[in-house]
């Protein structure tokens, strides 16, 4: 069978199969034309070079976990589904890189990487579900980014395939000095990378890998509010001794939900607010130092939980996972109705966190919503206020909420519309907000050079010009 035949059996027009295909994790749904299903590279060219002729957009999607809708298509458009493209190609421990396919699992990987003795640093909390693509393509991050960076900091080189069927092989530059052209120039890694399928499609991701350190202890650790929580946090934050790879905050419906997760009864009957954080490194961990830093702030340490071996530390995530995971419960009802659950990506510095939270908690009752349920990174400053939205009209009136805290107190004090999950479909109103004119100028202008028929992915991040 020649690859033009290959390409006409991957395109799928059946409805129910194009249904199955339709939506993720943000609640958007758009029933796809047409889903293509490559199972290598080629097959990939060709079914770019077919939708070209047939004159369809293309929205790349690994597992569709996206929260911001940009791994739903574009109306009438193709879903270029790349989850059967999951080899890892090669682990190179002496090197201490991995070279792998889109739609390799970010867990597989990992558990790939442990007999190494090696492990991929970032980690979003659906590590068993997201792709390496969708992580690339959304620059993801997760409870580690506050030692380790977001994913753009650990790939290295990039194999994308272009809206017209051409290919690009790109690597960063290894020099420690250049002077040569302007900045947005000088390593095409970095246009892909949170590009969210706009410019290219990712054939190929070679990433960087870390040592698995030989000691990671977790610590859950409970306060009697908010602010005794949010106070530890920039205590851990600015201590000269005390050194977090993650430090992640549950409000008190948050926690609730990681008591129900937790079997031990350490927590049962415990009301008020925690911090889960991780030490990892070569020596002990300074357990006298954070406990003396919670003290300082109101924590029990008889209520503290230590996570301090594999199946533990497994267990801790399995709690923190339980958040969105509840969320996500709650959402299911409303489905039907046109609801959806509403997540904020915003992020400020993490002194101003506190503040921010307050402030969002009044626009909240100002706006005559429901209180989020607040939980995430706030050693990054980057808390997710959840919300869910029952019918579209309440949909609005969160969304319009949001948007009044982004311009009345997160962009005022520095802070980003979306600081990890992307922008994709839902928050492209949001950009406008934080970028100059001419910023969106010149991302249009790559745009327009790299897809010129703007059939990549319409919809997402850029509106239409």
């Amino acid at each position: 069978m020649s690859q033009a035949d290959r390409a006409s059996d991957a395109f799928v027009r059946d409805p129910a199969v194009c249904a199955a295909y339709a939506a993720d994790v943000s609640g958007l749904h758009e029933v796809p034309a047409v889903v293509a299903r490559p199972n290598s590279r080629p097959e990939i060219i060709e079914s770019l070079l077919r939708a070209a002729a047939e004159g369809l957009s293309v929205t790349p999607a690994g597992a569709q976990t996206s929260t911001t809708g940009a791994s739903v298509a574009a109306p009438g458009g193709l879903l270029m589904s790349l989850a059967h493209l999951d080899r890892i190609i090669e682990i190179d421990p002496v090197g201490r890189r991995a070279r792998v396919e889109p739609g390799v699992v970010l867990g597989d990987l990992n558990r790939a990487l442990a007999s190494e003795g090696l492990f991929f640093a970032p980690d979003p909390t659906s590590e068993n579900e997201a792709t390496i693509g969708g992580s690339v393509a959304c620059n993801a991050s997760g409870a580690r980014t506050l030692r380790y960076g977001p994913t753009r900091n650990h790939v290295t080189a990039l194999t994308v395939a272009l809206a017209d069927g051409s290919t690009l092989e790109l690597r960063r530059p290894r020099m420690e000095k250049n002077t040569v052209g302007f900045i947005p120039a000088q390593d095409p890694v970095d246009w892909f990378v949170g590009s969210e399928g706009t410019l290219g499609l990712v054939l190929e991701v070679e990433v960087a890998l870390r040592p698995l350190p030989p000691r990671i202890v977790g610590l859950g650790i409970p306060f009697p509010d908010e602010g005794a929580a949010l106070d530890f946090v920039v205590g851990a934050r600015t201590s000269p001794q005390l050194s977090a790879r993650c430090l992640e905050y549950f409000d008190p419906i948050a926690f609730g939900f990681a008591r129900e997760a937790h079997p031990g009864d350490a927590w049962r009957g415990e009301t008020g607010t925690m911090v889960y954080l991780e030490e990892a490194g070569d020596d002990e961990a300074d357990f006298d130092g954070w406990l003396q830093l919670a003290e300082q702030h109101g924590a029990r340490d008889d209520r503290i939980i230590v996570f301090d071996d594999e199946s533990a530390l497994r267990e801790a995530r399995r709690i923190r996972h339980a958040c969105p995971a509840a969320m996500h419960e709650a959402t299911g009802p409303w489905l039907a109705q046109g609801g959806r659950r509403i997540s904020t990506d915003w992020a400020v510095p993490f002194s101003e966190a506190q503040a921010a939270l307050a402030e969002s908690r009044r626009a909240a009752e100002e706006h005559g919503i429901e209180a989020p349920v607040v939980y995430g990174h706030l050693g990054n400053g980057h808390p997710h206020l959840n919300w869910v939205a029952r019918d579209p009209s309440e949909a609005s009136r969160i969304e319009a909420c949001v948007e009044s805290v982004l311009t009345g107190s997160v962009l005022p004090r520095g802070g980003t519309v979306a600081a990890e999950h992307g922008v994709g479909k839902l928050k492209t109103r949001w950009l406008p907000l934080q970028m100059s004119p001419l910023q969106l100028r010149l991302m249009h202008s790559i745009k327009r050079e790299l897809d010129p028929d703007g059939r990549l992915s319409p919809g997402n991040v850029l509106s239409a010009t």
